[in-house]
């Protein structure tokens, strides 16, 4: 056998390891047809999602919270008919937009009955609709028709004129006639934070009651069966076990588990892509994960998205139900910032002119 560099042969992993790919997608816009419909199939997948992973809920939760949650303010007309907004029978207006913008960004879509005088068209009240009981239906133009509820009712289904209907719709791009839920871009990190938290779960429980291998020196099953018996009986109890020494008997070994750092990293990682993906600085949950003043910088970054989200919905406020309101902004940290800037400047750390000007030297 000839042995040396010139002899190597090449492995083609092409054949054997597969590339990662994106699955390519279509929108889904009207395609000629007189109507196309379209109608949410995956919200009990979205709803089991939510209420599995508490990440997820609670990112979701604070999401919601910031955009809605201090309210808003309007004219005196305005307040009068929104504080008479009861929903399902004790909502608040506030408690309906937090429920719309949550829903919104859950199932891509969320939905609410609009509900008026016959005489006057004033807005008498909003009842929240299931996601997935709504079928949306567009001409061939891709132009809203009508919205169809199609269950949690008896018999045919229930027709609602646009304008009889309260829609939010999550980034809905393109010629796409809905919204795309938070949960299509989070499977994956979703999945992954699951299948951590069982492995970890396991790994704690074996910290507590380790593995442990017994040696009996014995094929009998009866003194096998008795053996096992009261062992199990003892650790279950947390009762100590007298054995003659005999190592004839018995030797035993206890499995230890070490956790490796990687795996801890790895799941802070997957932790922290829920609020990214959400666009939501981990500031208010009490935990940046950097300095003070990145924390700060990284909260005001935010800031733009929570102001666009709350200008979305005020706008739809305004486009579907004929009503202005101005949602009440997050605390912001702008003035904070600035009020730091200052303090530099006087310690002689804000960055000056001549520090970025270029000279010849002493």
């Amino acid at each position: 056998m000839a042995y040396g560099l010139s002899n190597t042969t090449l492995s083609n992993l092409s054949t054997t390891v597969t590339d990662v790919t994106v699955t390519p997608m279509n929108t889904d816009g009207a395609t000629g047809q007189e109507e196309y419909t379209w109608q949410n199939t995956k919200w009990s997948e979205y709803w089991g999602y939510f209420n599995t992973i508490p990440e997820l809920k609670s990112a979701m939760i604070m999401k919601g919270i910031w955009v809605t949650g201090k309210g808003y303010t309007a004219d005196p007309e305005t307040k009068v008919i929104l504080d008479h907004i009861t929903g399902w029978g004790k909502d608040s207006f506030k408690d309906i937009l937090y429920n719309q913008y949550l829903i919104m960004r859950l199932a891509g879509d969320s939905f609410a009955e609009i509900i008026r005088d016959k005489d006057t068209n004033l807005l008498l009240n909003l009842k929240p609709l299931d996601p997935s009981s709504i079928k949306i239906v567009v001409d061939s133009k891709g132009i809203l028709l009508r919205y169809e509820q199609v269950n949690k009712i008896t018999g045919k289904n229930k027709i609602f004129e646009p304008e009889k209907i309260f829609h939010l719709s999550h980034n809905r791009l393109a010629d796409q006639i809905h919204g795309v839920s938070d949960i299509e871009s989070m499977k994956e990190t979703i999945l992954a934070e699951l299948e951590n938290f069982t492995d970890l779960k396991k790994i704690m429980h074996r910290y507590a009651k380790p593995l442990i291998i017994f040696k009996l020196k014995t094929d009998d099953q009866s003194k096998i069966t008795a053996f096992v018996a009261k062992m199990d009986q003892a650790v279950n109890k947390g009762e100590n076990v007298y054995i003659p020494d005999d190592e004839n008997i018995l030797s035993y070994e206890v499995v230890q588990i070490n956790i490796n750092n990687i795996v801890m990293t790895w799941r802070d990682d997957i932790r922290n892509k829920f609020y990214r993906t959400l666009g939501l600085p981990l500031i208010v949950f009490g935990n940046a994960g950097t300095t003070e003043s990145g924390g700060k910088i990284e909260y005001l970054a935010h800031e733009q998205v929570f102001s666009n989200d709350q200008l979305f919905v005020e706008e739809q406020v305004w486009n579907q139900l004929y009503l202005k309101i101005k949602l009440n902004s997050p605390v912001t940290l702008l003035e904070n910032l600035q009020q730091d800037q200052n303090k530099d400047a006087k310690q002689g750390m804000e960055i000056q002119q001549n520090d970025v000007t270029a000279g010849s030297g002493a």
